[in-house]
């Protein structure tokens, strides 16, 4: 049977097809990554106040960002349907829609958060040092202002996705980060800004991404051509449409940042030595499954494609294919981190017992990812775009909360575990997802959702 409908499926999507879809949105991801890394290197040197600032400050800006990245979702989803439909007017109407909320939303946001930010900063970081919670302040104002480009980015590359192009959005990305990092350069060293050279060159580089990609979905040759912007007005329907899909995705993003956020606080009171391995071995797990992230993202695009050409049979096809894709490439992407974890510990000049701790979880991580993190994620990215989002919001919610967070602080703080109960929290929602969205996806009941 899936023989089958592989041969069938190939009228929509050729392995070039996908070849061409997949490896942009995975050379993004990871590029996205290490840039940031070598953005959070930069910033260190400016002291441990600056780098105090931008970590204090990101763990608000993520949250934001999350939610542009959740409405971008629920805007190539809807736009794939309407692509796969054939139905290109309604597709472009939508994508107008996908700029506008995006846009509305943000500067709502900006403007919030400008007018608020000092009482919002004394609120959530009211307890750190003066000259921290200077930089901070520093540091917030010019990172709120980038909400609408970084919005306005978000929701364009989502259009171009929906079209099949991840070429377009990998350039600007990439265009867009090392333009931030010759700015931190340039603004740090250079001229000796400290926390507002870094954010500046943090703003800079997202008008670049806004502006460009505005320009970009002017172009003729693009079959979801949006000009004359100053004539989009709302559609309620379609943003209701957009919103329905965008918002459970928004909150199961943002549940995941709350989460993260109580498990450092955690690890915080491990001591320096915990403290450090955990920082270090976060940044090697967001690496390993880079690869499988870039491939979920891509599946969201396929998969409301098939559904909005009503072909469920080849949804399903393609959901077997570039999980079992994510898996190779997971498994391989693993065991690389782990050959690279101890070179890099003694690059960073970490303490033999830091070093040590991380390369011990590194290792549970290459053991345990490759068997359940690809079917706890990758799938859903799936189910997600053929508007099965309410689901896949209450199950991560949980298991985010019921594992990651409750278990691990049991661990840590009852048992005394270490930072090792971190990861096993992490392995036990891994393991509950993949478990329950495998079910999910034999049940067939993802795929009864009118998304369009």
């Amino acid at each position: 049977m899936d023989t089958d409908i592989g041969l069938q499926a190939k009228h929509l999507f050729s392995s070039i097809d996908l070849r061409k879809l997949l490896i942009p949105l995975i050379i993004e991801q990871l590029l996205n990554s290490l840039m940031g890394i070598i953005d959070t290197v930069m910033v260190s040197n400016v002291g441990s106040e600056a780098i105090s600032a931008v970590s204090l400050v990101d763990s608000i800006n993520i949250l934001i960002i999350q939610l542009f990245t959740a409405l971008a979702a629920g805007g190539v989803i809807i736009c794939s349907h309407y692509v796969g439909s054939g139905n290109d007017d309604a597709a472009k109407g939508a994508a107008k829609q996908v700029i506008l909320v995006a846009a509305a939303i943000s500067i709502g946001i900006t403007i919030i958060f400008l007018i608020f930010k000092n009482p919002l900063l004394d609120l959530v970081f009211g307890k750190v040092e003066a000259g921290v919670m200077k930089a901070s302040r520093t540091y917030f104002f010019y990172t709120a202002l980038s909400f609408p480009f970084i919005a306005v980015y978000n929701g364009g590359a989502s259009v171009f996705r929906a079209q099949e192009d991840t070429k377009t959005p990998m350039a600007i990305s990439v265009i867009s980060n090392i333009l931030n990092v010759a700015g931190n350069a340039i603004l740090i060293w250079g001229f000796h800004m400290g926390v507002a050279g870094a954010a500046i060159s943090t703003l800079a580089s997202r008008i670049f991404c806004g502006v460009v990609i505005m320009i970009r979905l002017r172009g003729s040759s693009n079959r979801l051509c949006i000009r004359e912007y100053r004539k989009i007005r709302p559609d309620f329907q379609a943003i209701k449409k957009i919103l329905l899909i965008g918002i459970p995705s928004g909150v199961e993003n943002c549940m995941f940042q709350f989460g993260k956020l109580a498990i450092q606080s955690t690890v915080s009171t491990m001591g320096t030595t915990a403290i450090a391995a955990q920082a270090m071995t976060n940044i090697l797990e967001n690496l390993s499954g880079i690869g499988g992230i870039g491939i979920g993202i891509g599946l969201m695009t396929v998969v409301s494609e098939c559904m909005g050409a009503g072909r469920k049979d080849e949804a399903v096809y393609y959901i077997k294919k570039l999980t079992l894709l994510g898996e190779i490439v997971v498994a391989a992407s693993c065991v690389l981190v782990l050959a690279l974890t101890r070179p890099v510990t003694w690059i960073a000049g970490m303490e033999a017992e830091s070093a040590a701790l991380c390369l011990s979880m590194t290792f549970a991580i290459t053991i345990v990812k490759p068997i359940v993190w690809t079917l706890s994620f990758v799938p859903a990215y799936g189910l997600r775009a053929a508007g099965d989002v309410k689901f896949s919001m209450i199950l991560s919610c949980c298991t985010m909360w019921l594992c990651r967070v409750s278990l691990c602080i049991f661990l840590a703080r009852v048992l005394g575990m270490g930072p090792m109960a971190v990861w096993i929290g992490m392995f036990a929602d891994w393991t509950i997802r993949c478990v329950i969205f495998s079910i999910r996806f034999k049940s067939g009941r993802w795929a009864e959702h009118r998304v369009i």
